[in-house]
Formats: structure tokens, C-alpha cells, sequence
């Protein structure tokens, strides 16, 4: 059956994660808390913290629709390699991976969000940005993503 958790996005919502129970995942010793879910629990569009326990792992999995993946703390990796906090990625759809973490990491994960097998595979180590001045007066940005042929593009705003 299909749900929702705050599913319209023209609606701004701010969620207090820290009072959030975590929730078991597919994978063992992997945990999230849902922020946003329309569809069904484990194939609808969702947007999730994540938390790998030290030593865990994801199985190998596709991503119809893409994903996107900001690492909050500690060390993501998969098979393309290792991504510590601050690195954004962003998946494109069909992409396939192995997600682990050695020591445990905290992510925050969009999935399904990002349709387009023509999307670039992006990595990006944001620390290694400068801030710049965005278009809204006194807000600083790092563009972290855009491309062309597509209408959204993703920055860290400060």
C-alpha cells in the first residue's frame, strides 16, 4: 500500500531528526529515518538519514531514478571507492552498488529523485569549494550539481 510522509513538496516542513527513532533497513545493521516517502515503503521516492553501523554493509542494488547522497559523518564507500564527510554523489538512474562502511558513517540519501540515465556520475568533496555569493541577498552557496538538459540543480546553502 502506498504512503506518505510529507509528500507535498510545495509544502516547507522542517523535520527534528534528533527525536526521530531509527527504523531497521533491508540492509542489517544499516538504520534510517524517513524525512519524505511518497509510494510504497521500499520502492517509492524517499529521502532518508541514514546510518551505517561500523563494519556493515548494503547488498548490491540498482537505482531506477537515481540517487543522491550527502555523507553527514564518518566514511561512506562502495566499490567506486571511499567518501568521507562533506562528499556529495550523485548516482544516476541505473547505476548499481555496494554500499558499506568500514568505521560507520551518517548519510542523508535521496532516492528515485534524479531520473535520467544521461546524468553524469558526480562526486564532489565540498570542502574543497569556495563559499559565493548566491542570487538571495546575504546567503552564501556551493554549487554542487547542474547539468545541461536537465531543470534542477543542487547547492549547499549557507
Amino acid at each position: 500500500m502506498a504512503e506518505s510522509i510529507n509528500g507535498d513538496l510545495s509544502i516547507r516542513v522542517t523535520v527534528d531528526t534528533a527525536r526521530m527513532q531509527w527504523a531497521p533497513s533491508p540492509g542489517r545493521s544499516v538504520w534510517r529515518k524517513r524525512v519524505h516517502l511518497v509510494g510504497l515503503p521500499e520502492c517509492g521516492q524517499v529521502t532518508s538519514v541514514v546510518r551505517y553501523e561500523p563494519h556493515s554493509s548494503f547488498p548490491t542494488h540498482d537505482h531506477p531514478g537515481g540517487e543522491e547522497i550527502f555523507v553527514l559523518d564518518g566514511i561512506f564507500s562502495d566499490e567506486q571507492g571511499d567518501w568521507p564527510a562533506g562528499t556529495f554523489l550523485l548516482n544516476p538512474e541505473g547505476f548499481r552498488h555496494t554500499p558499506f562502511s568500514e568505521n560507520g558513517c551518517v548519510i542523508f540519501v535521496k532516492l528515485r529523485q534524479f531520473a535520467g540515465r544521461e546524468r553524469a556520475h558526480v562526486v564532489v568533496a565540498t570542502h574543497a569549494l569556495d563559499w559565493i555569493q548566491s542570487p538571495i541577498p546575504a546567503v552564501l552557496e556551493k554549487r554542487l550539481y547542474e547539468q545541461p538538459g536537465f531543470s534542477d540543480h543542487v547547492v549547499l546553502e549557507r
